[in-house]
């Protein structure tokens, strides 16, 4: 059986998988073992689920296949022990995820999508255009190469590295299912957050599926024309329309809604933003996270003054809009997303 028409074994849920071993005749029992092995142990290959016969080893292999990523590169931090993954895909492909140590656990920020086709100007990821969505187990697989790689337990999962999530919706949500559920790793909704550039109509029906997960909504701009300046998307959606789609998340969900603002020096850091900014999110449950953006060779954008920085965040607690600076980790590596996949590709 072509790899094509095989099962992706690691994408089915519970009941699915159970459905699925009942098809090749065998006890509904069996389903449980085999998640087990799946999602709790994280096994890479069939060949290490020691209490299933060789049977119906023989037989999985046969009629499904176990998606298990390769890690192709590793980037480590001297200044605080970040992680920067490169990893290998089935079809060649390569993405990147981010191990991250903060005090309240470790943080995986992983990829959605290989490539990306949003063209956000100070993004890296986007630079190539989109290839492909990833699979739920390709998502998965992320966190748990990590996880034995590091030998730590990830609580912490963002979906904010290479691609638009909202842009792999169905694959998005199989992938948040299988990553809460009980019987696998069980991280919990609240501990994964989930980001996007603004495709309104995936936000309105993420919000009707009333998870717990935090949105976070990458505005980098607090005017119509300046997001279009820096976010094609913004030809598409509308500023306003975004802004309700966030409220309409918060109505649904009653989760606070995250603003991420990249702050790139001269183009909308000033004060005329950070007012425009308070008039735009006034009133609304969120936080303001302001990241002091990565410059990259293939763009001309420069980091702003650290005293532009704080002078930014603090005007927006004035104002009674909660903010952070983002601290920057991996630094000395390549901290922006896109930027590993984009040198190994061009080696």
């Amino acid at each position: 059986m072509d790899q094509k028409e095989k099962t992706d074994i690691r994408s089915l849920n519970l009941k699915e998988l159970t459905v699925f071993m009942e098809q090749l005749g065998e006890k509904a029992f069996r389903a449980k073992q085999i998640y087990q092995w799946l999602h709790v142990k994280q096994a890479a290959s069939f060949d290490e689920m020691t209490n299933i016969s060789k049977a119906l080893i023989e037989k999985l292999k046969e009629n499904s296949h176990l998606v298990s990523i390769k890690q192709e590169a590793v980037q480590i931090s001297k200044i605080d022990g970040t992680r920067k993954y490169l990893f290998l895909l089935d079809d060649g492909n390569v993405i990147e995820s981010v191990f991250m140590r903060y005090k309240h656990g470790n943080s995986v920020c992983i990829s959605s999508q290989v490539g990306c086709r949003m063209g956000c100007r100070f993004c890296a990821s986007t630079l190539d255009g989109l290839v492909r969505g990833l699979t739920p187990s390709e998502m998965l697989d992320q966190i748990y190469q990590i996880g034995r790689d590091t030998g730590e337990r990830v609580s912490n999962v963002v979906v904010m590295g290479t691609g638009e999530p909202m842009d792999n919706f169905d694959n998005l949500l199989k992938f948040i299912e299988l990553l809460t559920d009980e019987n696998g790793l069980n991280i919990s909704q609240r501990n994964v957050t989930v980001s996007t550039c603004g495709i309104v109509p995936r936000m309105r029906e993420l919000a009707d599926k009333k998870l717990q997960i935090t949105l976070a909504l990458s505005l980098h701009a607090s005017t119509q024309e300046k997001r279009l300046e820096l976010m094609p998307v913004a030809n598409k959606y509308e500023i306003h329309e975004v802004i309700d789609a966030c409220k309409y998340y918060f109505e649904q969900t009653g989760r606070r809604v995250t603003f991420e603002y990249s702050l790139v020096g001269g183009v909308n850091d000033t004060d005329e933003d950070v007012r425009n900014l308070c008039r735009l999110i006034k009133g609304i449950n969120c936080h303001v996270n302001l990241i002091p953006v990565n410059p990259i060779k293939e763009r001309d954008y420069v980091q702003p003054d650290v005293r532009v920085t704080t002078e930014f965040k603090n005007k927006l607690e004035k104002n009674g809009i909660n903010a952070t600076i983002r601290r920057e980790m991996g630094r000395d590596i390549d901290g922006a997303c896109g930027q590993l996949r984009k040198r190994y590709m061009g080696s």
